[in-house]
């Protein structure tokens, strides 16, 4: 008995100890504070995503999550860069330091998770890949489009996708390869390529802001893959991967608990829900477990919203992209987010 109980007294004194053990800063996480702010690599432009303004001001979905992750660092969500990277730049850039985090329409894979030396944070966008054409083609569906030219970017799951679909149901196409979004943006809508493909967030996006009539090109049903699109990190430094993971599942789980950017405040000084008060820092531990103030989660969503609020502002039906929430939505309204218990 006495040995048991040994045992049992040792087992709480390990998680006791395990459980208020600070986060240690890695590699990433260190200069990140040195340098004062977060670099961030985004898109070259895809409106609802990250796109910059007349005066370089960036927006975006992808954008907010940056600044959300600059305000768990620092408290300002305007402590972050933009570095416009094009598809076959991102990977280079991360790897070799010049941005800290990409935050840019990147479909997580096995490969890049594991021979780029990447690691993926949450999803914040469930997409897949699907077809633009002209309406005056008169294509209803992606099995009609046997012989097309169809417009793609270079070193994409886009391209190998686009590979497999054709292959698969045995049909011919003329791969249109331009690197630039810009680029590969006017080919389309000058008539160089029939097609159109990329994630159907993209080309809602495309059509939405960059076509001459938007009303003239149709997006085919046919979603021929999916398309997990994620932040992601360098390995390496767990600290800083930890707080871009949970940030992202904060967001989400605070559009869950109702939590918003005009409410956060309010919900933090009266709340006598145990959940709650472990999220927003009234009981103290998450912060200290990453490494960041404990209120860090009331300062992030006061900043740019909860996961709702941030769709619905860049993407959702009431943007010119008008994307309905889909598998966007939380689990608990028949979506895909979720996240773990913040405790």
């Amino acid at each position: 008995m006495r040995f048991k109980t040994v045992l049992a007294t040792s087992a709480v004194l390990a998680t006791a100890v395990g459980a208020t053990m600070p986060a240690f800063a890695g590699e990433t996480l260190d200069a990140v504070r040195e340098r004062g702010y977060l670099q961030c690599g985004v898109s070259t432009g895809l409106a609802g995503f990250s796109n910059p303004d007349s005066q370089g001001v960036w927006s975006g979905l992808d954008v907010d999550v940056c600044h959300a992750i600059a305000t768990a660092i620092f408290g300002d969500p305007e402590a972050v860069r933009f570095t416009p990277l094009t598809a076959q730049q991102r990977f280079t850039a991360l790897q070799s330091g010049e941005v800290d985090v990409l935050s840019r329409n990147t479909t997580w894979t096995l490969s890049r998770d594991t021979a780029l030396g990447l690691n993926f944070a949450p999803v914040t966008f469930y997409d897949g890949q699907g077809f633009m054409v002209p309406k005056a083609l008169g294509v209803t569906s992606a099995l009609e489009l046997s012989g097309a030219a169809v417009c793609v970017q270079p070193g994409t799951t886009t391209e190998l996708n686009l590979a497999d679909f054709f292959r698969a149901n045995e049909m011919e196409f003329e791969p249109v390869v331009i690197e630039s979004l810009e680029e590969v943006n006017a080919a389309f809508f000058a008539g160089r390529c029939d097609v159109y493909t990329t994630d159907a967030s993209g080309l809602a996006s495309i059509r939405s802001t960059v076509a001459p009539n938007p009303e003239d090109y149709v997006i085919l049903p046919e979603l021929i893959s999916k398309e997990p699109l994620a932040p992601a990190v360098r390995h390496g430094d767990d600290e800083f991967f930890d707080i871009v993971k949970w940030t992202v599942f904060g967001l989400i789980e605070a559009e869950e608990k109702g939590i918003t950017s005009e409410n956060v405040e309010e919900i933090a000084s009266t709340t006598t829900n145990p959940d709650i008060q472990r999220m927003l820092g009234v009981t103290a531990g998450n912060g200290e477990s990453l490494g960041v103030s404990e209120d860090w989660l009331v300062q992030v969503i006061k900043a740019v919203g909860n996961y709702g609020e941030i769709f619905e502002r860049n993407v959702g039906a009431e943007t010119p992209l008008g994307l309905e929430r889909g598998l966007n939505a939380l689990w608990t309204e028949g979506g895909l987010q979720y996240a773990p218990p913040l405790r």
